[in-house]
């Protein structure tokens, strides 16, 4: 599992992926932080990081998928994947492996936000007005809602060897499970299926650790949702390599 991940970090940083990657969620956030009228922090008039980490989500729903759309497409194209098949590798290893260099190129994204939370702290009026438990509650929402998204995008890739598609797919799988099974769920009114829809949907999940009160409830939910996507994507490859 190391050498793929040791493997995936390295063809990143070699090529201009991690580069672009990083360029394009950092400028995008930092104008809807700083400099669009309707979002940035200085007109708000309040210590608050709200439209980060309510704006980076649908960000990294983009961005996400176009990291790991190469994952296992690019190795089925190319022909390395059967290479690495034959391997005295598990296929575990070849999942855990992928998935954690993605992650990990997505967590090192994030880090430079972390300036966003000290400005806004120097800002503040006294210093340090602000929120910070709600502020740290966000950031492991937005780590956590990122690996669900990278086991979606990976899992996506697994399905052909076409990036496209499997970029297409992840966005789509990852937008429905924000968004769609709470807007679906209103169409339940207020009964069960309502209620489970809405608990299931990622965007009620993230939104709930950003109230400053980290509740396992969540935390376990987002990991079972990485675990699930994860197996999906080590069923196909055992697929394959049979």
């Amino acid at each position: 599992m190391l050498a793929i991940f040791r493997k995936e970090i390295g063809s990143f940083f070699n090529s201009l992926i991690a580069y672009i990657v990083m360029v394009v969620f950092l400028t995008a956030v930092g104008l809807i932080v700083w400099v669009f009228p309707d979002s940035n922090i200085l007109d708000y008039g309040y210590a608050d990081l709200g439209s980060f980490f309510s704006l980076a989500p649908y960000v990294l729903i983009f961005l996400i998928p176009a990291i790991t759309m190469r994952s296992i497409a690019e190795e089925a194209r190319t022909g390395t994947l059967e290479l690495l098949l034959t391997k005295p590798l598990r296929n575990s290893d070849l999942v855990l492996g992928k998935f954690l260099a993605n992650w990990a190129l997505v967590l090192i994204t994030l880090f430079p936000t972390v300036i966003y939370y000290y400005s806004v702290y120097k800002l503040g009026n006294p210093e340090g007005n602000i929120d910070s438990a709600a502020v740290l509650g966000s950031y492991i929402g937005l780590l956590l809602f990122s690996g669900v998204v990278v086991s979606m995008g990976i899992w996506s890739s697994s399905l052909n060897d076409n990036q496209i598609v499997a970029f297409i797919i992840g966005v789509f799988t990852a937008f429905i499970w924000y968004i769609g099974f709470s807007s679906v769920s209103v169409l339940f009114g207020t009964g069960l299926v309502a209620q489970i829809l809405s608990w299931a949907a990622l965007d009620q999940q993230y939104l709930a650790l950003g109230k400053g009160l980290v509740d396992s409830r969540n935390v376990v939910y987002l990991l079972s949702l990485i675990a699930f996507f994860n197996f999906l994507t080590l069923w196909k490859v055992e697929q394959l390599r049979k």
